[in-house]
């Protein structure tokens, strides 16, 4: 599957991606951001791209302008409302392109595809109660804040951070677009 927008094409990753996986990857605050160990090494980001490769509902976002994978976005399994027609949507992109408004393009076009490829019910995403960028991107994409799960979430470092909860349904992702 292959999705599109102005500036982003959103594509199954291939082996070929390695390299531009590990360049973002192995940046501090990306890894921080979204909850794990900056990549060390190609061999950890070979690892993470073979699970890449092998899930249906992730996709590598690539920036048309280079022709380059700047990051991931992915809706997977929704271990909060179990039972529900439901996915998890998660996401990462490069430090480089931060603040360019690509990852709320990425994510638009994302819950079309869960909307109604997928013929999703609602859609669950979440932050770190610090990251201010990925709680615009969400705010900008419509979803409902339904509260902060504090300490929920312990990093590789040892940290507990707070997890701020949204979600979107389809009836409100129909009538917001």
């Amino acid at each position: 599957m292959v999705l599109e927008t102005n500036r982003i094409i959103l594509r199954n990753f291939n082996e070929q991606d390695l390299d531009d996986l590990f360049e973002y990857a192995q940046v501090e605050e990306v890894g921080l951001n979204a909850g794990w160990m900056p990549h060390i090494t190609k061999e950890e980001s070979k690892l993470i791209l073979n699970m890449f490769i092998n899930s249906a509902n992730t996709f590598a976002i690539v920036y048309k302008e280079k022709n380059k994978v700047i990051g991931s976005i992915s809706l997977e399994k929704d271990h909060i409302r179990p039972g529900v027609n439901s996915k998890y949507l998660g996401y990462v992109l490069s430090k480089d392109y931060w603040g360019l408004g690509l990852m709320t393009e990425c994510v638009k076009k994302i819950l079309e595809y869960g909307f109604f490829i997928l013929n999703l019910d609602i859609i669950t995403v979440s932050h770190f109660k610090e990251n201010i960028r990925s709680k615009r991107v969400i705010e900008k994409c419509g979803f409902v804040y339904e509260g902060t799960l504090r300490k929920s979430s312990l990093l590789y470092n040892g940290t507990l951070k707070d997890k701020c909860l949204y979600s979107l349904d389809k009836i409100e992702f129909i009538n917001n677009n």
